[in-house]
């Protein structure tokens, strides 16, 4: 019944793109900034599947994109 239910589920996703701070073309990331929002979009049931950095160079980033999903209701 498991891989019956499984097979059948239905997803929705979310992309969320987060802004390094710092300088004109990028920054440095605010990894706490990102928990608190991961933390706060966890208690809506959606779950991280991947994310990435817009790499500029020399430890700095542009952006972050984090895809998120969660089954429909």
């Amino acid at each position: 019944m498991d891989n019956y239910r499984e097979s059948n589920m239905n997803w929705e996703y979310k992309t969320l793109k987060v802004s390094a701070r710092g300088g004109f073309l990028g920054g440095k990331f605010d990894e706490k900034s990102l928990d608190t929002r991961l933390n706060e979009l966890g208690d809506q049931r959606w779950e991280l599947v991947s994310a990435f950095a817009t790499h500029q160079g020399y430890g700095q980033s542009r952006d972050v994109a984090v895809i998120l999903k969660r089954e429909k209701r």
